[in-house]
């Protein structure tokens, strides 16, 4: 890893990404041919042109107008630069010695262009933190097309105030590209498209599990994913949205980490969110959720989407603990 970035592994992936690296290049075949096609249709699968340019000349504009009017849009933007610390203690049944009391800090949705700011506030929180591991899953640009080269420097200021004892695990999401992952992996992120990563005892390691994009390329592969990765050992999925939760579960996932909801971004009391933005039970698109054997974590995010405000949703950086919960009713 690069000096900038504190965190120091004790264990890393064999291979470094480039450019033209072959294995990285056959990993993310399906990701470009997706991405291509959708450069020939100039939209996305669920994201058409007729919705985007909705969004930027009528919904985006008339939002702002609203909050403006109300005369509470500056407070939305102070909101987006408030983050909240969640400490989530999670039980698991049988959970190895060796896992009790391991923390994940959990960091999805940056959006860091759309709010430059957000950067130096959330460094000031995470540098008082000491995690085992921590995995961001995906959208680290504010749209979801266009040049990506702002958010590098500020996910480099980031990254700089994460000290991790297993380093920082990422996955894309559905506003990245594929281009995107090897200056990730520059700033020392490991990047998992579709593929496993054992941390810890080699006898009983913890394994994260990464997938690309299932919300707008679906381009995961949880097959493939978990070819090297034992039955019986404590599975983490890293999925960008809550959405294949039925197929996890039947892989004999543990723990699935996602984002992409934002929770909603505006929530209203007594309401909630006016939108959830994903293809899941509503429990799932926010917080801590169960589907019959397997837990969830769906986080609000640390950036915004659309406009950089927030309301009655803080951004969240999410720090969860593994527990045994031997002698619990």
């Amino acid at each position: 890893m690069i000096a900038s970035v504190k965190c120091v592994p004790e264990q890393t992936r064999s291979k470094s990404i480039t450019v033209d690296d072959p294995a990285v290049s056959e990993l993310l075949k399906r990701r470009r041919a997706v991405e291509d096609h959708f450069a020939q249709l100039g939209h996305t699968y669920r994201h058409g042109r007729v919705y985007r340019a909705f969004e930027h000349r009528v919904s985006r504009p008339a939002l702002k107008l609203a909050l403006q009017v109300a005369g509470i849009y500056s407070r939305g933007i102070e909101n987006a630069l408030t983050p909240v610390l969640n400490k989530v203690p999670l039980f698991f049944p049988g959970l190895p010695t060796a896992w009790e009391g391991f923390q994940i800090l959990h960091l999805s949705d940056f959006h860091i262009d759309g709010t430059p700011a957000l950067a130096e506030t959330l460094v000031a929180v995470l540098e008082s933190l000491r995690p085992d591991v921590c995995v961001l899953t995906g959208d680290y640009r504010f749209e979801d097309h266009g040049p990506s080269e702002a958010i590098y420097p500020l996910m480099r200021k980031v990254l700089s105030g994460i000290q991790s004892r297993f380093g920082v695990f990422g996955i894309l999401g559905n506003h990245d590209s594929s281009g995107m992952v090897s200056r990730l992996e520059e700033l020392g992120i490991q990047m998992l498209i579709n593929e496993a990563a054992a941390i810890g005892p080699g006898s009983n390691p913890l394994w994260l599990i990464g997938v690309d994009d299932p919300f707008d390329y679906g381009c995961h592969d949880l097959e493939r994913a978990l070819d090297s990765v034992p039955s019986g050992g404590f599975k983490i999925l890293l999925a960008h949205s809550p959405e294949i939760y039925r197929e996890a579960e039947a892989a004999g996932i543990d723990l699935y980490l996602a984002g992409h909801t934002h929770a909603g971004q505006i929530r209203i009391p007594g309401i909630g969110a006016l939108r959830q933005n994903a293809s899941c039970p509503r429990a799932y698109a926010a917080g801590h959720w169960r589907h019959l054997h397997m837990q969830g974590y769906t986080s609000a995010g640390v950036g915004c989407s659309s406009l950089p405000v927030r309301f009655g949703c803080p951004p969240e950086i999410a720090l969860i603990e593994l527990k045994s919960d031997t002698g619990r009713g």
